[in-house]
């Protein structure tokens, strides 16, 4: 039966999400269970291709996320596949009407970590998150809307600046792998030797903008949406508070992380605003 199948697929999405990211499949949790599974068929989609250029070392990993691409376009042609991740995603894909453009740019990103390892510029910076964050949340953001442009086309800029600002966080808690691991350093003029306290309060300014922004968009998300994306929001604002606080030379040493603990009250916190509808 080829429902039971696609039953599958979305939760192998499911899978890799928990499996992945505990604070992303709690904030999932709290969306509407009518959207749930095409928000994991996205992150499951994102994730395996960022682990082919993060993860496989040893392997061909051009050529990985080359199959994997040919793959997805593949499975949306035919309105299937073999692979759980695609034949999830492309439904999501053609539900939501999510566009093309938005996932070449997300595979464009990913395909420049395997070849770029610094931005010099403002621009490639903004560029790189654009493709491997922004966009990302516009693919959630179609879901959220149910597909309907007028709505999307009122979000997308507050979308694209939760994306920013989460791929920042995620920098800047990674400063330490993504420079002596994976040899990349995405802030212009700033690495791991030259970080100081003043490139640190930079970085923090410039993310803390992009939520502000950011939170006036999910104030207007639609009730499906608006808790679980508040979820994340307070979770990753937390994660930023701790950078914040932390001296500079311990970031480039050690990677941040919030307890389990912390992150239940950060949810009981937020439960009692939603509920307070101050969000």
């Amino acid at each position: 039966m080829k429902q039971l199948f696609d039953d599958v697929s979305f939760k192998c999405s499911k899978l890799v999400t928990k499996s992945y990211s505990t604070s992303f499949s709690l904030a999932v949790y709290m969306l509407s269970p009518s959207i749930r599974d095409a928000i994991y068929s996205i992150y499951g989609f994102v994730r395996f291709a960022d682990e082919i250029v993060d993860s496989f070392h040893g392997f061909d990993k051009e050529e990985l996320i080359n199959d994997f691409e040919k793959e997805y376009y593949k499975s949306f042609n035919m309105g299937i596949s073999l692979n759980p991740i695609l034949n999830s995603f492309q439904q999501t894909v053609k539900q939501y009407n999510i566009s093309d453009d938005l996932i070449q740019a997300f595979l464009k990103s990913m395909k420049l970590d395997l070849v770029k390892s610094d931005y010099d510029s403002k621009a490639e910076y903004d560029e790189y998150i654009y493709g491997s964050a922004d966009v990302v949340g516009l693919m959630c953001l179609k879901v959220f809307v149910a597909g309907k442009d007028h709505k999307y086309e009122e979000l997308k800029s507050e979308a694209m600046r939760l994306g920013s600002a989460f791929q920042k966080v995620n920098f800047l808690r990674d400063l330490k792998d993504d420079t002596l691991v994976l040899n990349r350093n995405y802030f212009p003029g700033v690495d791991l030797n030259s970080f100081d306290e003043k490139a640190k309060t930079a970085i923090v300014k410039e993310i803390q903008e992009d939520f502000d922004v950011a939170y006036q968009g999910i104030l207007k998300l639609p009730i499906e949406a608006k808790f679980g994306v508040y979820t994340a929001f307070v979770y990753y604002k937390k994660l930023l508070n701790k950078l914040e606080n932390m001296p500079c030379h311990e970031i480039g040493t050690a990677r941040i992380r919030v307890s389990n603990y912390t992150k239940a009250g950060l949810l009981a916190k937020s439960f009692v605003s939603y509920k307070l509808k101050l969000v």
